[in-house]
């Protein structure tokens, strides 16, 4: 009999262990899949073109070329019209993180800078020229750099940039939530993230 009792209390105890075993190797498997979770999220955000503008201009241009002291003079003018998309994009692919598994924090170490690219489409209208002094290539890079020098002051000035911003954090948001969900924390520039503003503070938006 108590050979039975002995018996019956192995196999307990055999299945207690059993059962703590299982749910040893759970919780680990629970814990690869949340580092994974994590980094896939980070992969998936990709390259984010966060928005797009369009701005208009005119502009004046004229040149003179005087001979003789000045005593004459051959003028070339002309009217351009200057209409340009502008697109303002963050290569996340770029942004470098760190993942720590045992304190379940991850560190988001630096993110690339915003890239700024912007197509004009250069109209020239009202052309006047001699031909002592025509249009060449050199009025024409001329043109383009200042066309380009006038559309980053005009994009400086408008809400393009905070709105790249606020597109850039959306996306940081996804990662947030995440990490928040599983019990994680999220770090950037030695602050823990806890909120969406937290973001916006630290990217000083």
């Amino acid at each position: 009999m108590i050979r039975k009792i002995l018996l019956f209390a192995a196999v307990i105890v055999g299945i207690l262990l059993a059962f703590r075993y299982c749910e040893f190797k759970k919780d680990d498997n629970s814990q690869l899949d949340y580092s994974g979770l994590i980094q896939e999220q980070i992969v998936n955000v990709g390259k984010l073109v966060v928005t797009e503008g369009h701005f208009s201009e005119v502009i004046t241009y004229k040149n003179q070329e005087k001979y003789l002291m000045d005593m004459i003079s051959f003028e070339k003018k002309a009217l351009i019209v200057v209409n340009a998309d502008v697109t303002i994009s963050y290569d996340l692919h770029k942004m470098k993180y760190d993942i720590d598994e045992k304190n379940k924090t991850i560190t988001i170490v630096s993110i690339p800078k915003e890239e700024i690219k912007i197509s004009p489409d250069i109209k020239f209208y009202d052309v006047a020229q001699s031909q002592l002094n025509p249009f060449t290539g050199d009025d024409y890079n001329k043109i383009n750099a200042s066309v380009k020098a006038n559309l980053s002051k005009k994009i400086a000035k408008s809400t393009l940039k905070s709105n790249a911003k606020n597109r850039l954090i959306s996306e940081l948001s996804k990662i947030l939530i995440l990490t928040k969900t599983m019990g994680w924390k999220l770090q950037y520039e030695g602050q823990i993230i806890e909120q969406e503003s937290d973001l916006k503070q630290d990217l000083k938006l």
